[in-house]
């Protein structure tokens, strides 16, 4: 009998996760990261306050589930871009491909950076694991570009790049530093990773 009540409580707990993390997504998607607020969520999701919190651990841990949910979408965007035989192509296709998805899910993508853990801590290693899977994305090409670099070197590079790629979308969709049309952006961004890719192919010939 208590092996049952156990086992109903955990069908009940995740029940409750699922449905606040479906409340979550959706409040995130629609309204931003700052539109989520612990006590809408809960009157959205039929659960008392304090439920939030037999679910989850606490507030941040439901935004880094609901952030993962958001990276496994553009992990899926950027693999369908994949594809072209030559390296600089791929390097483009993900460039373009991560532009895509940042207009067409702009809210949860802004989520994405914009959330800072309370105090200051570390992201668990469960939240790492996922978002660095983005930057390995970039490292097949890499490899190819540059056939001798070691692997950490490769790492590293890989984060550079999504770096640059990053700031000429958040720049471009903002339009902090003047007006971007959409076809001007996509040029920025083609040209900035040509360039790159140009400079990383010169370099693998040096050696």
């Amino acid at each position: 009998m208590t092996e049952t009540r156990t086992e109903a409580g955990a069908q009940r707990r995740l029940k409750l996760r699922e449905r606040l993390l479906d409340v979550a997504r959706q409040s995130i998607s629609t309204r931003g990261l700052s539109g989520l607020k612990a006590r809408d969520l809960a009157s959205e999701a039929g659960c008392a306050l304090g439920a939030i919190y037999t679910a989850f651990d606490d507030l941040d841990e439901l935004i880094l589930r609901v952030n993962v949910s958001t990276l496994e979408r553009l992990g899926r965007a950027l693999d369908a871009a994949l594809g072209q035989a030559d390296p600089s192509d791929a390097l483009l296709a993900l460039a373009r491909a991560y532009l895509d998805f940042a207009r067409r899910e702009e809210p949860s993508w802004r989520a994405l950076f914009e959330h800072r853990l309370s105090g200051g801590a570390p992201v668990p290693n469960w939240y790492a694991e996922a978002r660095n899977q983005l930057f390995g994305r970039l490292e097949a090409p890499l490899a190819e570009l540059l056939p001798h670099q070691d692997a950490a070197a490769r790492a590293r590079l890989a984060r550079t790049l999504f770096s640059a790629v990053h700031g000429v979308v958040v720049l471009g969709l903002e339009e902090k530093l003047e007006a971007t049309p959409p076809e001007q952006l996509d040029e920025q961004l083609e040209t900035l990773v040509r360039l790159i890719a140009s400079g990383l192919a010169r370099e693998a010939r040096a050696h």
